[in-house]
């Protein structure tokens, strides 16, 4: 694992990267996947060690992928103040770029739980990533209406008893959504997916078919 600061277009931004010690991905003769992964809100709190974040990256090294988390701006060392979105989604780009320089052959997959699902969101457009995975997206907090349609394999995940985020308004989202979604949602859980987490990971591991 290293912890790094890298340039943005705010400043520094903190960054730590888990890589894999393998050369490919499953021994498939292709290079293991890179995925980056969005924290949630940070003004209430959201940091790249958020619990959910650990183990979605934890998740995606199951899967034989090298991880990148970040703290957005203004968070732990990472320079500037929040941007309502603005801001973040060029933090993600930044990291990304630098990501990709590091890891030029690397398929890139892209995930964010609640806020960072929707910067993850607004991103893919711009960053083609080869897979999508959103946990929690906030659909009834933020305006997800001007995202172009996602036009790479992707995957909603939500608790059924979130307390931030409406399951309803999720699934009724996803409903119409094309391409859809593969849906998943975990019975009982709520936002932060208490006492839940190692079914997280599972559900992201049999949801997430690489290649």
């Amino acid at each position: 694992m290293s912890e790094m600061l890298i340039p943005g277009p705010a400043g520094d931004l903190e960054v730590r990267l888990e890589f894999l010690n393998e050369p490919d991905s499953a021994g498939e003769g292709r290079p293991a996947p890179l995925a980056v992964i969005c924290h949630p809100h940070p003004v209430y709190g959201g940091t790249m060690t958020n619990k959910v974040v650990h183990i979605l990256a934890a998740g995606f090294r199951d899967l034989g992928a090298h991880t990148v988390r970040f703290n957005f701006r203004g968070v732990g060392r990472s320079a500037g103040e929040f941007d309502n979105g603005i801001g973040e989604t060029d933090d993600l780009l930044a990291v990304v770029k630098w990501a990709q320089a590091r890891f030029p052959d690397a398929p890139l997959w892209l995930a964010g739980f609640s806020f960072g699902a929707w910067i993850a969101l607004k991103a893919t457009a711009q960053l083609h990533p080869e897979r999508l995975v959103l946990v929690a997206p906030p659909v009834d907090m933020y305006d997800f209406s001007p995202i172009p349609e996602v036009n790479v394999p992707w995957i909603v995940i939500q608790g059924s008893k979130d307390e931030v985020v409406s399951a309803k308004a999720v699934a009724k989202w996803v409903a119409q959504r094309q391409p859809a979604p593969q849906f998943k949602v975990l019975d009982s859980a709520g936002h932060f997916f208490h006492g839940q987490l190692n079914a997280l990971k599972n559900i992201l591991k049999s949801s997430f078919q690489p290649g």
